[in-house]
């Protein structure tokens, strides 16, 4: 497929083993958030071809297992230098799968890289075990080894699926298993290329298979006995499904899911930055559809007005439209159903109080064809309604006021979701207390960037289990043994 970039990407396909197949059971048409046109047709895995893909998996398992860590760790390098070679096209594919902006995309790829990157460093360098006793005694020598799994399945979403393969493949085939991804239908070109550059990069044919599916093809994953692990980034609806199926034969899972991020800004705060990085977060990111993004800022009372204004005044400079423009920060929402849910949403909150600040309707004129949403800011916000307790993932921010420390950890504290959490305050003292108090994975205080690849990431809650990134998410894909040897 050619985009207007003049890029060819690959068609959208399943690859099982060393197949690239264009047919599955059914077709899934994917319209280009941009314009609103239907721009290919995805090929929907049946049952039978997810069982072909572990098939095929299981089958590579055995050697990829077997080969020296140095080599993995060398084919994962070579796969992130193929990647970063070709920024371009995986920027094409970006844009065309979501409609990420070309700045948004092209900052995506490099993420990737680092993480993949990454994880190549680690894999030769585990070590296999540690000594657990020795041969005095007790007569025994005791050690451990780390077992990799075996067939890992991936399952990910629409929003970020660069990012989403980077952070769960690498890690995986680190630790010498094997993948069988099932990616959203509404992003097929990213996954496609991603298979092109591993097989160029050496990595054997069936260590990654890709088999975009329904929820019959995402079940059968799930429950597929040749899978031994599975990884998740979506929705607390459909992980529930996953682990209800998984608890069947207490199949391990990580589960990366949903976000209502408190972002704290107290009164101390440089209020310039905190704006800037507000506005940014919420709109200019991935026009708001991302699991960690501050949705839910929360202002002194002191700064209140005048801090919404410079959030308004710092949202009003992101350029909004075609997503291959230069300067483009906002893209589209993935679909009119996005629409739909933010649309419902915002009206819900101005219901129970809310007044909405700027933006709250679809963007028309020349934007009229694709799926555009502005910048919405809604202030005074029920700590507990709607807007405040629910995910929105697009361009809306929920603002709510609140006293003090204990006040704001108070309303901070009050969701089911537990990712992330951001504080601004030039009191360190307050910094370090709240980033305690908080209960999320991962806090960010002053505009610190989390999501980077050495550190762990992943939340509690309605938010999710186990971690990606850093050591951490690395040893997600083994098992420990304990093994013992009698010296008498």
């Amino acid at each position: 497929m050619s985009i207007e970039t003049g890029i060819q990407l690959p068609s959208p396909s399943l690859r099982i083993g060393a197949q690239v197949i264009t047919d599955g059971e059914s077709t899934h048409e994917h319209i280009d958030p941009a314009t609103g046109k239907a721009n290919g047709l995805v090929p929907m895995a049946s049952t039978e071809q997810i069982d072909q893909a572990v098939q095929a998996a299981h089958a590579a398992f055995i050697e990829w297992r077997a080969l020296p860590a140095g080599q993995r760790s060398r084919q994962l390098m070579k796969l992130a230098e193929l990647m970063e070679a070709n920024t371009e096209l995986l920027v094409a594919a970006g844009m065309a799968d979501n409609g990420a902006p070309r700045i948004t995309a092209g900052n995506m790829v490099a993420a990737a890289v680092e993480w993949t990157r990454y994880y190549a460093g680690w894999a030769d360098k585990l070590p296999l075990g540690r000594i657990t006793s020795n041969g005095g005694a007790g007569g025994s020598f005791g050690h451990t080894l780390r077992q990799p799994y075996g067939v890992i399945g991936v399952i990910i979403t629409w929003n970020a699926p660069l990012m989403s393969l980077a952070m769960k493949v690498p890690a995986a085939l680190a630790a010498g298993n094997t993948v069988v991804i099932k990616p959203s239908e509404l992003t097929p070109f990213t996954p496609a290329v991603f298979a092109d550059l591993a097989r160029e990069a050496g990595i054997p044919d069936g260590v990654i298979n890709i088999v975009p599916g329904g929820p019959a093809a995402g079940a059968a994953l799930v429950e597929h006995h040749l899978v031994k692990k599975i990884t998740f980034t979506g929705g607390p609806a459909t992980a529930q499904s996953i682990a209800a199926s998984c608890a069947k034969t207490f199949k391990p899972m990580i589960l990366e899911l949903g976000g209502k991020s408190a972002n704290l800004v107290f009164e101390d705060a440089d209020l310039d930055k905190a704006a800037g990085h507000a506005a940014f977060f919420a709109f200019g990111m991935m026009s708001g559809q991302a699991c960690a993004l501050p949705t839910r800022l929360l202002v002194q009372e002191s700064v209140y007005e005048q801090f919404i204004d410079k959030v308004v005044q710092a949202a009003a400079q992101f350029p909004i439209g075609d997503p291959s423009g230069e300067y483009t920060m906002c893209g589209p929402v993935i679909n009119q159903a996005a629409i739909d849910r933010m649309d419902s949403m915002v009206a819900r909150a101005l219901q129970e109080g809310g007044r909405l600040v700027t933006g709250g309707q679809r963007l028309g004129g020349e934007l009229a064809d694709g799926f555009y949403f502005p910048p919405t800011i809604v202030a005074d916000v029920d700590p507990d309604g709607s807007l405040a307790q629910n995910e929105v993932f697009g361009p809306v921010l929920a603002v709510i006021p609140f006293r003090d420390e204990e006040h704001a950890l108070e309303i901070a504290n009050g969701t089911d979701y537990g990712l992330s959490g951001y504080i601004w305050t030039s009191d360190l003292g307050r910094g370090l207390r709240l980033a305690e108090s908080m209960e999320t994975g991962e806090i960010a205080v002053n505009g610190a960037f989390n999501a980077t690849a050495e550190r762990p990431f992943g939340g509690i809650g309605h938010s999710g289990i186990g971690n990606e990134g850093g050591l951490e998410g690395l040893e997600e894909f083994f098992w420990t043994k304990s093994v013992g040897i009698a010296t008498r």
